[in-house]
């Protein structure tokens, strides 16, 4: 299968971007300059990332990596971009926990150097599972993996999880929670309905993410479990392995970390390799159907925690709920950039309507 454009996520021009970062460098390292400016091949579709050496006479070059607020002219994921907070949880992370989390080096909230806040860390070579295609597909180097080797891989990543919700502090998260009264959970919950109405404002809602949000309130957990800090974006897309092996080197994309339930992560974690499995299936190759499959990660996770993970058909359900909101705004976004059309029903650019209809019946797993 041919490889899809990939959609428009900026304005901004890496090299220009060097030249700016330069010029705000000298005030913390005179004398210092931004060289090899490059734009990683999985840049996500929110935060944006800009690669560089920093070449200074008195210091071998330096490899970092720069976090970028969401260039507003590009029709952005996410209504706001908390650069501070982002940092604010990897210093976090790294001082409480022993997950391999860059080095952060420093944070500029004032928009006028680069025209929106940022920060800066250090930068660690390795693989990352591609999203484009994603890794599922044949022709990247974890499908042409053994089995063996994806399962080092999953042990490794799944023990990510195990350790953050474990050896993470719980309250030292609760600057984490949105506004607004009730449990973690119903806040969590509350903030993707706003963020939900945010995304359709002037423009026609989902029946089916409607659906979906009054599905998960017939499921709605008797006991929802005490809340821990959530990497948020938990998936192995946003993990740089080994250059050679199948090792993590770096846990990256901490914009969505939360303080809630440790399920709104596992959730996350095993629908977002579904999403992918089940669009490989879709376009007539296998997938990888032995990988990350949800009862491996929930036992493994129990082995590792001492928590049977509970509910998961209302925190599978809600992690395709909150996939198909950023879906929906990534497609209005192509539409507003002039690369899609939209349908008559929104529904259909939600590209895994169909697995989140089945979740909303119950007949999915």
């Amino acid at each position: 299968m041919a490889t899809a454009p990939r959609p428009r996520t900026s304005t901004r021009e890496p090299e220009e971007l060097g030249r700016r970062l330069t010029a705000w460098l000298d005030s913390r390292i005179p004398g210092a300059k931004v060289t090899n400016t490059s734009v990683p091949g999985s840049n996500g579709m929110s935060s944006e990332t800009l690669l560089f050496d920093i070449e200074h006479p008195d210091a071998a070059d330096r490899a970092c990596a720069l976090r970028l607020a969401a260039d507003p002219a590009a029709y952005t994921v996410f209504p706001t971009y908390d650069m501070a907070r982002q940092y604010r949880v990897m210093r976090l992370v790294a001082e409480h926990t022993d997950l391999p989390v860059p080095r952060v080096r420093w944070l500029e909230e004032d928009p006028q150097p680069l025209g929106a806040p940022f920060f800066v860390m250090d930068r660690a070579e390795g693989r990352v599972p591609p999203d484009v295609m994603p890794y599922t597909y044949e022709g990247n180097w974890l499908h042409s993996a053994t089995d063996a080797e994806r399962a080092a891989l999953q042990e490794a990543s799944v023990s990510l999880l195990a350790r953050l919700h474990d050896q993470f502090p719980s309250h030292e998260a609760q600057f984490l929670l949105p506004a607004g009264t009730g449990t973690p959970l119903r806040r969590h919950v509350e903030a993707q309905r706003a963020y939900y109405a945010w995304v359709v404002d002037g423009l026609a809602p989902s029946p089916l993410l409607e659906r979906a949000f009054d599905r998960l309130e017939e499921l709605w957990p008797a006991d929802e479990g005490e809340p821990v800090l959530n990497w948020g974006d938990a998936r192995i897309g946003n993990v740089i392995y080994q250059p050679d092996g199948f090792e993590p080197v770096a846990v990256l994309d901490w914009e969505m970390a939360a303080y809630a339930p440790r399920e709104v992560d596992l959730g996350w974690t095993v629908y977002l390799h579904r999403f992918f499995q089940d669009l490989t299936v879709g376009f007539g190759q296998p997938g990888l159907p032995d990988f990350l499959r949800r009862d491996d990660l929930e036992r493994r996770y129990a082995e590792l925690t001492g928590h049977v993970p509970r509910h998961m058909e209302f925190h599978t359900l809600y992690a395709a709920l909150r996939h198909g909101i950023v879906m929906l705004r990534i497609a209005y976004r192509q539409a507003h950039f002039g690369e899609v059309e939209v349908p008559a029903d929104p529904d259909g650019l939600i590209l895994h309507h169909a697995a989140l209809a089945a979740m909303v019946q119950g007949t999915y797993w």
